[in-house]
C-alpha cells in the first residue's frame, strides 16, 4: 500500500508521474480544498499556470462523508441514482441549492472577480487528494467539458479500482499513484498527515503559487 506524508508529498510525486505533461499548453486545476496543495506543486513543476474548479459533493443525510451526489459550479450534476432514490427528496433539493450557493461562495472567496482562465484547445489537469466514489472529480469533468479543452487529464493520488475504471472512460488519461483493488474507505486513511485546510489557506496558496 503506497502512503504519503502529507498533500505536499503527494504532490510532487504526481508531478514526477505527469512529466511528459512538463511545458505543454495547459492549465493546473485544483478541486478545494484538499486538491490545492498538490496542484500548486504540479502547476510549478510543469510550468502550468494555475485555476480551481469548485465542485462540492452531496453526502447521505446518515452518513455525510459518503458521496450520493455531487454538483458543479455551472449546475451539472453526477449522482448515484438509486442512493438519491432513497431519501426524502426535499431534503435532496435543498441539500443541491445549499451546495451549489457553496460553491459560489468559494468562488468569490477564493478568486474574488477574477475570470476563468481559457482552456479552449488546451491540457486541462484535474488535481484531489484522493478520490472515493468519484462522483465530486466525475462533476469536475463535466465542468472541464463545458471548457473545451483539447484533452483532459485526471491526477489523484490514490483510488479504487472500480473508480478509477469509470474515470478513464470520462477523460482521456487517469495518473494514479495507487490504485487498490481493496480500498480503505477513506482518502485520509493514505496520509500521515491529512488536516483539514482552510479557506484562508487556500487563499495563501493561490497568492504564493501567483508570485512564483
Amino acid at each position: 500500500m503506497v502512503r504519503f506524508k502529507n498533500r505536499t508529498e503527494a504532490g510532487k510525486k504526481l508531478a514526477d508521474a505527469l512529466k511528459r505533461y512538463r511545458d505543454k499548453d495547459g492549465i493546473v486545476y485544483g478541486l478545494p480544498r484538499g486538491g490545492l496543495p498538490l496542484a500548486v506543486e504540479i502547476a510549478q513543476a510543469l510550468h502550468m499556470p494555475l485555476d480551481l474548479i469548485i465542485p462540492r459533493k452531496i453526502g447521505h443525510p446518515f452518513n455525510p462523508e459518503y458521496a450520493i451526489c455531487a454538483v458543479s459550479e455551472n449546475g451539472d450534476m453526477v449522482c448515484d441514482e438509486w442512493e438519491v432514490a432513497q431519501i426524502d427528496q426535499q431534503w435532496f433539493q435543498e441539500k443541491v441549492k445549499t451546495e451549489r450557493q457553496e460553491s459560489r461562495r468559494r468562488h468569490e472567496r477564493y478568486l474574488g472577480g477574477r475570470a476563468p482562465l481559457p482552456a479552449a484547445g488546451k491540457t486541462v489537469i484535474l488535481v484531489d487528494d484522493g478520490i472515493a466514489t468519484g462522483l465530486t472529480m466525475r462533476a469536475a469533468i463535466r465542468d472541464a467539458k463545458h471548457r473545451r479543452p483539447a484533452r483532459i487529464v485526471v491526477a489523484i493520488p490514490v483510488t479504487p479500482k472500480d473508480t478509477a475504471a469509470i474515470l478513464r472512460q470520462e477523460v482521456d488519461d487517469l495518473v494514479a499513484l495507487d490504485i487498490p483493488e481493496f480500498y480503505l474507505g477513506a482518502v485520509g486513511a493514505y496520509y500521515d498527515e491529512f488536516p483539514q485546510i482552510t479557506d484562508e489557506e487556500v487563499i495563501e496558496l493561490l497568492q504564493l503559487a501567483e508570485t512564483d
